[in-house]
């Protein structure tokens, strides 16, 4: 399945309601569940329990999933009930929860890459799901940019050669083959995991574990297999839920906004006093893939007292973003995979920045640029390289205010 197609794809039969999106071919299926036509989960037949397993652990690793006290639900949506519950009870923060939904999308949609003649079938359905929940769901900006890293692994895919063999495989270390020097521990060789799994526990790339793996299957030492899913624990929703009315929508938006919320996987300390807050340094973000440029911003703040936070790529480092919560950001427009603007509106259209100073650093200084960054929620533009005093002047002024 070409990009092109995976973007079509991912384009709701109806944009207004909500629903899933049944995608079929003879060996597998999936389920893209839609709300207000905008993407909230995807899930597999074939490792349903297992991958959710796997990326809630990588996101939030205290939420012991099965251990709930909850009622009966549908074993078809599950994944969105606990979701729901999770953000309703704080047990998942707003934004880790979306970057749960782009791995388990991400790993979904390149699973499909891989398949034609697929059958689909829209089944219109209202989801019973809170106000908050809807936050979660993926924006056009972040369905754009899981796309892109679909479409970058699997050109990756196809440069190795692997078009014969799938993520959703386990390694087996066959019996009697010798355990020194092997690229990853035998224990991750049982036939217990699969590729993902191990790629995410050795934090490498599925395809590059596989290409590791390779010179062992072409020696004879190790196979790949098809495995089960985990079972579904008897699992059950909570129903004592805050009512979804008008105050279940002002306690979700005091919870995107509150400074408490478990947003990092170490405990959030508590608010300092303003005395304490005086005394810390503020944190300004550079987002900018120029280490030249990201090392002159860092010593020019710095040297004026302040913290600086380097981010390269923006969503790779948006759980930093998400952790740190910087006093300002500045914002380079020409990043990997992105362009400054939709990075912008991305953060402007999150809560825990909606109020953030951004400011827009270019090498473009005309009029069409500065009313787009305008547009796009930016609060100031500043031509790079940018002279030292004029920067500082201008991020002390936003402070300030």
């Amino acid at each position: 399945m070409t990009p092109t197609e995976l973007t079509q794809l991912l384009d709701p039969p109806n944009k207004r309601f909500d629903g899933h999106l049944i995608l079929n071919d003879d060996n597998a299926q999936w389920t893209l569940s839609f709300v207000k036509g905008q993407l909230l989960y995807v899930a597999d037949q074939l490792h349903a329990v297992r991958r959710w397993n796997r990326v809630l652990k990588q996101f939030f690793p205290n939420w012991n999933w099965p251990s709930e006290s909850l009622t009966a639900i549908d074993p078809k949506t599950w994944q969105l009930a606990l979701l729901d519950q999770g953000v309703q009870q704080q047990q998942l923060s707003l934004i880790r929860a979306k970057l749960l939904i782009r791995k388990v999308t991400q790993e979904c949609l390149f699973e499909l890459s891989h398949r034609s003649h697929l059958q689909s079938d829209w089944q219109p359905r209202s989801l019973s799901i809170s106000r908050a929940c809807h936050s979660i769901a993926l924006s056009v900006w972040e369905v754009k940019m899981t796309l892109s890293q679909v479409e970058n692994m699997q050109q990756q895919w196809q440069a190795a050669k692997l078009e014969r063999l799938s993520p959703d495989l386990s390694p087996v270390l066959k019996k009697g083959a010798p355990t020194e020097c092997l690229p990853v521990p035998s224990q991750y060789l049982n036939g217990k995991l699969t590729l993902w799994d191990v790629a995410d526990q050795k934090s490498q790339s599925v395809t590059e574990l596989i290409q590791s793996l390779l010179p062992l299957v072409d020696k004879g030492f190790l196979e790949f297999q098809s495995i089960p899913d985990i079972p579904l624990p008897q699992i059950r929703v909570n129903t004592s839920f805050v009512p979804v009315a008008q105050s279940s929508s002002q306690s979700a938006v005091s919870q995107v906004k509150s400074p408490q919320l478990p947003l990092s996987k170490a405990p959030v300390a508590p608010p300092k006093s303003q005395a304490n807050a005086s005394e810390s340094k503020a944190v300004v973000a550079c987002i900018d893939d120029s280490p030249v440029l990201a090392h002159t911003l860092k010593k020019i703040l710095e040297s004026a007292g302040y913290e600086a936070l380097t981010i390269q790529e923006p969503m790779r480092g948006f759980s930093e973003l998400i952790e740190h919560q910087p006093s300002l950001i500045l914002l380079d427009l020409m990043l990997p995979n992105a362009d400054g603007y939709s990075v912008c509106k991305f953060l402007r259209d999150t809560p825990v920045f909606e109020k953030t100073p951004i400011i827009i650093l270019t090498g473009k200084n005309k009029p069409i640029d500065r009313a787009r960054a305008r547009l796009a929620g930016a609060t100031e533009f500043l031509v790079k390289p940018p002279q030292p005093e004029e920067l500082i002047q201008m991020i002390e002024k936003h402070l300030q205010r």
